[in-house]
């Protein structure tokens, strides 16, 4: 399928921004890995051969009757009574990269947790014992794809208020600008933590809290948008040929302000992974346990003697916060008409 001139055009010019260029593929091959961190670190095997069968424990539960123990609950296969068993029939595991899950507590540390860095932890363990680097990959993954849902939501709430806004002007515009400026000057933090504090927080109800403040970020942007192309020539026209006001605004108009929208997206999704990881810092975010980035700069500040945890997780932020700004500046080139690159 051919490009239509425009789109080539934006093409080239985000090309041309090699940092930006070069940032969305880095930050898209470190997400596609992190959709895949079951594979990557986990505890149980990603295959076993058992009595001349072949099980996969990283894709179903086996209990550990099926290997010859004693009980029907989920084999522990870093036990060594089920490795044992295992090899009793001449049986072998084919261990992930990391044969961590981020809820593992390595029990063999030989010294008190947190552990330094080590052949086996590559990037050390946290204060319970678990595995810096498995977390960092399934916490990777959820600020990624909590920061996308969210950005995704919040921009089609925002496209939608500001496009009412713009293109019927009047009381409406007015009216909805008043309630923008008093919902926008609630203290949007403070807020989010007295409502997490009320119910128990989880990845839906992080989304959703989140979502009631983050939606006015558009706003501004569209309206301005809508405001201005409501009374082009072509819109006059489709309005004199009967086309009704719905499509008007979803075929003629959005097309222009979505240039906008899609500058400031990155943007968005930057301050949604943010929010996220001050509230975990916090203790308000995600229910304890879960893989989190907040929660390792935590323990960082908690456990001053292993600067390791703090030092990883800044790291991790920093590179993934700065490629998205990368990207967010490309993008912004690339929609920018007065900047042609060859």
């Amino acid at each position: 399928m051919e490009m239509s001139p425009i789109t080539a055009r934006r093409w080239r010019n985000f090309r041309s921004n090699r940092r930006g260029y070069w940032s969305l593929w880095i930050f898209l091959a470190l997400f596609i890995l992190s959709l895949f961190a079951e594979l990557i670190a986990n505890d149980s095997p990603l295959l076993v051969r058992y009595d001349g069968r072949y099980y996969f424990p990283v894709f179903k539960a086996y209990p550990e009757t099926a290997f010859g123990g004693d009980f029907e609950t989920e084999a522990k296969y870093r036990d060594p009574y089920v490795q044992e068993l295992i090899r009793e029939k001449d049986g072998w595991m084919v261990w992930p990269l990391i044969p961590f899950s981020y809820r593992t507590i390595n029990y063999d540390l030989g010294r008190p947790a947190p552990s330094p860095p080590s052949s086996v932890n590559w990037l050390g363990t946290d204060d319970q014992g678990r595995d810096v680097l498995a977390r960092l990959i399934y916490g990777f993954r959820i600020s990624v794809l909590f920061g996308l849902a969210l950005t995704f939501l919040s921009s089609i709430i925002g496209v939608a208020a500001g496009a009412v806004q713009g293109f019927f002007g009047g009381r409406t515009d007015l009216i909805f600008q008043r309630f923008i400026e008093i919902w926008s000057g609630l203290p949007t933090l403070y807020l989010l933590i007295i409502l997490a504090s009320v119910v128990t927080p989880n990845f839906w109800w992080l989304l959703g809290l989140m979502l009631l403040f983050s939606w006015t970020a558009l706003v501004g942007v569209v309206r301005a948008e809508f405001l201005r192309a409501r009374n082009f020539g072509y819109v006059r026209a489709a309005r004199a040929l009967g086309v009704s006001t719905p499509e008007i605004m979803w075929r003629h108009i959005l097309p222009n302000a979505m240039v906008a929208t899609l500058t400031f997206m990155p943007f968005i999704l930057n301050g949604s992974i943010t929010t996220l990881t001050a509230l975990d810092f916090l203790g308000f975010g995600l229910p304890p346990g879960s893989p989190s980035l907040g929660e390792l700069l935590a323990q960082g500040k908690t456990n001053i003697q292993a600067p390791w945890l703090g030092i990883t997780a800044f790291v991790v932020l920093a590179i993934m916060l700065s490629l998205l700004i990368f990207i967010g500046e490309a993008v912004r080139d690339a929609f920018d008409p007065r900047k042609i690159f060859r």
